[in-house]
């Protein structure tokens, strides 16, 4: 599908003939993607539900091997391959990589390319928390933040789109922000995180103000409370806390981020750039 193809009502009143295209939107089927932070948590969720809806991704993080949770995963994903009722040709694969060496991640997109021949979509997942009362934040520990969650997404960012500048793709390039870059998190003592996810947003508009006219897409997801090892050290009553804060009453689960990603990586946000979606069970309506 190109950005003149008629769908919908103009396909109808161009007499085409009758198509579901509004499903075929969100086919990702022989596109290639990059996930960063995609050895657990967000980016593995976000990894499967792109190789479901076709796409071949490969997912990298900081191990040099994967643990046997991703290779279930991966095995999961091979197996929808061979379900009668799923015409999907997605994969998963797993690379080292290091988020914070720029040259590293350029070097594994064209890694991804060689092999593949092509890069449509890249998240940059990957990210680090670090609480630590303000004034007394130690210089490592605060750079040690921004170089995963901020140069590590540049990187990533910078890495996708280059090859798909090279190749002249329209890709989707999609950066995991958060609602504490626009809110602070009342207990919580995370100045370094609140601060690099706020920049991540604006990377984001500025990237896609630079991009929109090659035709590559910048956007950013920014989930509120979800179930992961990163909000794993609060106690109950800072959970519970959380929760009277959600009118939807309470934690998200990873797996209800996948429809925002898969939008955005797919035909059916040809639309959109620039944009932060906000997925936190309505924590920021109040």
């Amino acid at each position: 599908m190109t950005d003149t193809t008629p769908v919908g009502v103009a396909a109808a009143l161009a007499g085409l003939p009758p198509a579901r295209t509004a499903f075929a939107q969100f086919s990702l089927q022989g596109r290639v993607a990059l996930v960063t932070g995609a050895h657990r948590g967000i980016g593995l969720e976000l990894s499967l539900a792109l190789a479901e809806a076709g796409a071949i991704v490969y997912c990298i993080d900081l191990p040099v091997t994967p643990d046997a949770d991703w290779v279930k995963v991966q095995e999961y994903c091979a197996a929808l391959s061979e379900h009668p009722n799923v015409n999907t040709k997605g994969r998963l694969e797993y690379m080292r990589g290091d988020v914070t060496n720029q040259k590293e991640m350029w070097a594994l997109a064209e890694e991804i390319v060689k092999k593949e021949g092509r890069l449509d979509v890249a998240i940059a997942g990957a990210g680090i928390g670090h609480v630590a009362p303000c004034l007394e934040y130690e210089a490592d520990d605060f750079q040690k933040v921004l170089n995963v969650n901020l140069n590590g997404v540049l990187y990533t960012a910078q890495a996708a789109g280059r090859q798909m500048d090279k190749l002249g793709i329209k890709g989707s390039i999609i950066l995991i922000a958060s609602i504490m870059g626009s809110v602070a998190n009342p207990g919580v003592q995370s100045t370094a995180y609140n601060t690099s996810k706020s920049a991540v947003l604006q990377m984001a508009r500025s990237l896609a103000c630079e991009l929109g006219e090659k035709g590559i897409r910048v956007n950013t997801i920014s989930p509120g409370f979800i179930h992961t090892s990163m909000i794993s050290f609060a106690p109950p009553a800072m959970t519970a806390s959380w929760v009277s804060q959600i009118p939807l009453g309470r934690i998200g689960r990873t797996d209800e981020l996948r429809g925002a990603a898969m939008w955005l990586a797919s035909d059916a946000s040809t639309f959109c750039t620039g944009s932060d979606i906000i997925v936190d069970g309505g924590h920021r309506a109040w």
